[in-house]
């Protein structure tokens, strides 16, 4: 469709809202599709619909290269998403029986967006894996196999395969309590968990078996600070409730009137 001067000089597109733009990181995958057999960069749709539907708009970073915090700063938020076991490396322990294969480059990239993203000051929101990631730049720990953890259900290891449903408590005064609510009922997929908990952030939810399923930066509930929420279950797996993409879409849309870092920053 040809465009014409009229259409650049619409009533209205001079004062049209810009969405929050909210970056999610991919990854090299294999692809097999009719006669192709790709080397591709991956990340499911279910998180590209959750932030539309939301209200922001999605910048797929394949994972070529770091960002640094001024590339960043082009962003309004970040969302790290879930995915396969993080090297034991990252946080300081031996391989388990039960942790899969690493996928270093993913790792190594997303630690590395992600500490230019707070450095930049961005909102961010880590969803499984990515709670497991934020923890362990903040120099915490995992467990790598929940169920052979004493205490903790084996439901939690979500062995089977399938998502199941958790009943997930949060912290009074967190900023996750503030989204949430008390207690939600969510989706969970993960066999791994967190563990020794990393410098500043805080436990913000507990399953009922004493599972951490939410952490969030010890400042997140100060207007100055960006906000920081991670947690272990996985919202985009419940459509109908955006809450967490809301809030995150929220933070990205108030960032916007903050000017971006300068050349000579």
């Amino acid at each position: 469709m040809a465009l014409n001067d009229s259409d650049l000089h619409a009533p209205g597109a001079a004062s049209e809202t810009r969405r929050p733009l909210i970056g999610l990181p991919t990854y090299y995958g294999r692809s097999q599709h009719g006669a192709w057999d790709v080397h591709a960069s991956f990340l499911p749709a279910v998180y590209i619909e959750a932030v539309s539907q939301a209200g922001g708009r999605v910048a797929l970073l394949p994972p070529v290269q770091s960002w640094n915090s001024r590339e960043v700063a082009e962003l309004d938020g970040l969302i790290l998403t879930g995915g396969e076991d993080i090297d034991p490396l990252h946080y300081g322990a031996q391989r388990g029986a039960h942790t899969g294969p690493a996928n270093t480059s993913r790792d190594t990239f997303e630690s590395t967006l992600y500490v230019a993203a707070r450095a930049a000051g961005l909102p961010v929101l880590g969803i499984c894996r990515g709670a497991q990631l934020i923890n362990a730049v903040h120099g915490g720990t995992l467990h790598q196999h929940l169920p052979t953890v004493p205490g903790l259900d084996q439901h939690q290891g979500a062995t089977s395969g399938m998502f199941l449903d958790v009943d997930v408590s949060t912290e009074a005064g967190s900023v996750l309590a503030a989204v949430i609510g008390p207690s939600v009922r969510v989706r969970c997929h993960h066999h791994q968990g967190l563990d020794t908990i990393g410098s500043g952030l805080r436990i913000s939810a507990h399953a009922a078996d004493g599972c951490i399923e939410g952490i969030e930066g010890c400042d997140s509930d100060s207007d100055a600070a960006p906000m920081l929420v991670a947690v272990q279950w996985h919202p985009e797996e419940t459509p109908d409730d955006l809450r967490l993409f809301s809030a995150l879409v929220a933070a990205a849309g108030k960032r916007q009137s903050i000017p971006k870092l300068r050349e000579d920053a």
